[in-house]
């Protein structure tokens, strides 16, 4: 175990705000994981002063999707 961590490259910090239904920021986070719990958005650069108030229109990471390729149908 302590070889592992001795070894292995830590994840990064990343940063997160929890948005209410109103769209107003209401909790900062800082983890190594998207939290479980719905309503937490990625940001670049969390700021105290956007708590009780809307995110600012460039703070949001958006996340990167990536797809299966689509099937394609088989010959007949």
């Amino acid at each position: 175990m302590l070889l592992r961590r001795l070894f292995s490259r830590a994840r990064p910090m990343r940063h997160f705000a929890l948005i209410d239904g109103e769209g107003l920021c209401r909790a900062l986070r800082q983890m190594q994981e998207h939290p479980s719990q719905a309503g937490w958005v990625e940001v670049r650069e969390p700021s105290i002063s956007w708590l009780g108030s809307p995110l600012p229109a460039g703070a949001r990471i958006t996340p990167v999707v990536t797809h299966a390729p689509a099937a394609r149908p088989l010959a007949a």
